[in-house]
């Protein structure tokens, strides 16, 4: 793997459901359970990111997340470097804990 492709990045996945009839609080609950299992963390309602090593994961978690999709609703991407996520500005509350600045040598990958 080459030095390029292996740059940490965030996909952030925002969405917007419907959530009024039985079935569409159900593939809300999944699809929010599949994000929180695939090792994503919320940073805010309906927004999830997690870090991803490289292109290749990046194009990996793009595949898993359009294979989960729900029928209905909005559900858009975007991928970031390390240093754009680092450059995001708390207008209003206090960072979570997850949220807590860690060098890139710090990052646990599983």
């Amino acid at each position: 793997m080459s030095q390029a492709t292996r740059r940490f990045m965030r996909l952030i996945v925002f969405f917007d459901l419907p959530t009024k009839t039985k079935a569409e609080k159900r593939a809300y609950t999944l699809f929010r359970r599949f994000l929180l299992n695939d090792g994503y963390d919320m940073l805010q309602w309906s927004v999830y990111g997690r870090v991803v090593n490289g292109i290749d994961a990046e194009a990996k978690h793009l595949k898993r997340l359009s294979a989960n999709l729900p029928p209905a609703g909005s559900v858009r991407s975007l991928t970031v470097t390390e240093k754009q996520f680092a450059g995001v500005k708390m207008l209003v509350g206090k960072p979570k804990f997850q949220e807590k600045k860690l060098n890139t040598d710090q990052l646990l990958l599983f």
